[in-house]
């Protein structure tokens, strides 16, 4: 499954900012081994149900150690038997663009 989401504390720091808590969510998703990148707006993850969701969890937790209240969104597809969709969705969107002229 690939999964899509955003954690942050609902409230900023004294300089009005988020960064430093969601960096750390973003360090338990690298450090879980599992596929992953991150963008602007979301950290996405893929492995199996389980694995991602304890990942999700525990960058939410992290979150959490910084600040009394949590925003979470979490977007998921889920499609068994397929692994490596993380670049082959991206790859197969890029194919399309090449071939239009």
């Amino acid at each position: 499954m690939l999964v899509a989401f955003s954690v942050a504390p609902s409230g900023s720091d004294s300089s009005g900012g988020v960064a430093k808590a969601v960096a750390e969510a973003v360090r338990v998703v690298r450090e879980s081994g599992l596929p992953n990148e991150t963008n602007a707006m979301f950290t996405l993850v893929e492995g199996e149900w389980d694995e991602v969701m304890d990942v999700v969890k525990r960058a939410t937790e992290a979150v959490q150690a910084a600040a009394p209240r949590v925003s979470l969104v979490l977007k998921a597809d889920i499609r068994p038997g397929y692994t490596g969709q993380l670049k082959a969705k991206v790859d197969r969107i890029e194919e399309h663009l090449a071939d239009t002229p």
